[in-house]
């Protein structure tokens, strides 16, 4: 279940047009988001003080229980997403409001 070939004109549309991009996947290290850090790396784009960051499940074994349950376990769910987005958000913030001072 991987999205190949990828996209790679998209993505460096997106990086290059946005301050952060979280990848999200219900797959371990190796997947979608090591492909778009490596396109990002290749291509210069994080050079720019893009946030890339990768969301995915831990490699751990994990027991069987409600999907919900499980994305909260893994630090997949609604609040974590949002956290990892908003702390790559006020490090730009921080960034930029220590440049101009």
């Amino acid at each position: 279940r991987f999205a190949k070939p990828l996209d790679e004109a998209l993505i460096r549309r997106l990086l290059s047009t946005h301050e952060v991009a979280v990848t999200i996947e219900e797959g371990a290290i190796g997947g979608l988001g090591a492909h778009v850090l490596t396109l990002a790396s290749d291509a210069g784009l994080i050079d720019g003080g893009l946030k890339l960051r990768t969301m995915r499940l831990p490699d751990i074994f994990q027991d069987q229980d409600k999907p919900e349950r499980q994305y909260e376990q893994a630090g997949l769910d609604h609040n974590a997403i949002t956290a990892t987005v908003l702390a790559a958000l006020r490090k730009n913030s921080l960034a930029v409001a220590g440049d101009a001072g």
